[in-house]
């Protein structure tokens, strides 16, 4: 399956010296995006990165740039979101599948893609970078009151706090 977004970079043309690659999308591709998301529209979304070899594998670094209208998780409502996000990536030669060895990850490691077909999609790359960077749950200015009106109770009253209020009103006598 071709992404919606593809943008092909052929690992032989990358070497050690950075290369900035600069990539948008059209208005096809970003209603097609919507789509895969779930999202109500992607406005703007492009990439500026760099690509360089390096001795684990192909290094992108750089930053996804966009606007996207999520719907709100309550009401459905539009929210609005901008994306402004780091890219950190490391596309790897394919392992060895089936092999039962653990690999240790430090702190500063890179997620890590494998390499198809000797090139890197900076597209999908940059596609999940956005949609990872979005809030699962937006909420829309009407959220809060659509849930009170519907009785779900927020987490400071259902917490222990919450709790603890209740029974403060009782013995009040509010």
């Amino acid at each position: 399956m071709t992404p919606e977004w593809s943008r092909p970079e052929k690992i032989d043309t990358i070497g050690e010296r950075e290369k900035l690659v600069s990539i948008d999308t059209t208005a096809d591709e970003r209603r097609a995006l919507a789509g895969r998301f779930g999202l109500l529209s992607v406005e703007a979304l492009s990439a500026e990165l760099v690509v360089r070899r390096d001795a684990a594998g192909i290094l992108v670094t750089g930053k996804v740039r966009g606007a996207v209208v999520q719907p709100c998780s309550v009401t459905g409502d539009p929210v609005p979101a901008k994306v402004d996000e780091p890219v950190a990536l490391r596309f790897v030669e394919p392992l060895g599948h089936g092999a039962d060895e653990e690999i240790e990850l430090s702190e500063d490691s890179l997620d890590t893609i494998e390499i198809e077909g000797g090139t890197i999609d900076l597209g999908e790359a940059a596609a999940e970078t956005m949609a990872l960077s979005l809030d699962p749950f937006p909420r829309s200015p009407d959220a809060a009151a659509t849930l009170k009106e519907a009785g779900v109770i927020s987490e400071d009253e259902a917490g222990p706090f919450g709790a603890l209020a209740g029974l403060k009103a009782k013995l009040e006598g509010k």
